[in-house]
């Protein structure tokens, strides 16, 4: 579900990038001020590897001709909680869209906010409230579908809302409306189900790596370094070999944009904020749309996975022990 540039307004787009950045302002602040931030880092760098691999692997929606992917928001809240979570799916998206050109500049507010702000802090609500007296299997369950449905849902309404309010005349609110909301209802149950299928493991391997799930007193299967090093294993196999059998079909956004205009994108101008968000993307993006320049080469995609997941860790990683340095620092 990341938008195009083409899809909102100068004045749209700035004012969500102003909303997403407070709301990373306020995370920062509350990160930092969590004792046990320093235990997080380790897996802030690699859940957020996890889900930039996961994104790139689109499923079919059956019967639809359109596709999805996971957001993720859900996933790494129910690890890191909401805060640490939230900064995270920052990183990735940021990463997508300077480094890949996934999604537009002008628009990574409005993709921070739709992607994000709805998974990690609604879904923080909802995995909180099922999870007050402890966690089971069948809570986590309930919690990632619920939680994967509901956000996703209210990140397609904003996705429409946001095109409204940017006098984008080719797709009226009331039918592209009509056209997301289904479509990524079905998304959200799947993403829900992978969701789920991944906290269980978590679960089972280390519990105590599940936040405000009450587990101190359920011993997993492996210690915390091998639950990491599994699931290290896990994004790169995912990001360097399964997203070669990524779906070809449009996604859930791509495919609501044809119903209406008979192509999966929007044209944006070639001139002023446009031009220059544009220019800054060609000039930062060494494997757009995760591929060779130029090539069409499988190669493309599996070196993509492999350097984004690991460029991701590294960012997400570094970004947090810089943080907890910097506290340390105005705390001495």
């Amino acid at each position: 579900m990341h938008m195009a540039d083409a899809l909102l307004s100068p004045a749209v787009g700035g004012v969500m990038i102003a909303a997403s950045a407070a709301a990373a302002g306020y995370s920062i602040k509350k990160v930092v001020e969590d004792p046990d931030f320093k235990k997080k880092i380790p897996a802030m760098g690699v859940m957020g590897a996890f889900v930039f691999a996961t994104q790139m692997i689109n499923f079919t929606i059956p019967g639809t001709g359109s596709s999805g992917h996971l957001c993720g928001g859900l996933l790494l809240t129910a690890i890191l909680g909401p805060y640490a979570g939230f900064l995270s799916m920052i990183g990735v998206l940021l990463i997508q869209c300077l480094f890949f050109a996934d999604g537009g500049l002008l628009a990574l507010g409005a993709n921070v906010w739709n992607m994000a702000f709805y998974g990690c802090f609604i879904g923080s609500v909802i995995w909180k409230g099922i999870m007050k007296t402890g966690a089971s299997k069948g809570k986590i369950v309930l919690a990632s579908v619920l939680g994967s449905v509901l956000t996703l849902q209210m990140g397609a309404f904003s996705v429409t809302l946001e095109t409204l309010l940017s006098g984008v005349t080719e797709l009226p609110f009331g039918t592209f409306l009509a056209a997301m909301l289904p479509i990524h209802l079905a998304i959200g149950l799947v993403e829900g189900l992978i969701t789920a299928a991944v906290l269980c493991f978590v679960h089972e391997a280390r519990p105590s790596l599940l936040w405000n799930a009450d587990t101190a007193a359920k011993e997993g299967r492996f210690s915390y370094r091998t639950t990491l090093v599994i699931l290290i294993c896990a994004f790169l196999v995912i990001g360097g070999g399964v997203s070669l059998l990524a779906s070809s079909y449009p996604d859930g956004l791509e495919w609501s944009i044809e119903r209406l205009t008979g192509d999966t994108e929007l044209e944006s101008e070639e001139t002023g904020v446009y031009s220059t968000a544009a220019g800054i993307q060609e000039s930062t993006s060494f494997l757009p749309d995760y591929a060779f320049k130029n090539s069409d080469s499988a190669a493309g995609t599996t070196v993509s996975g492999v350097v984004g997941c690991l460029i991701t860790f590294g960012v997400l990683a570094g970004a947090g022990t810089l943080m907890k340095m910097k506290d340390r620092k105005k705390t001495a």
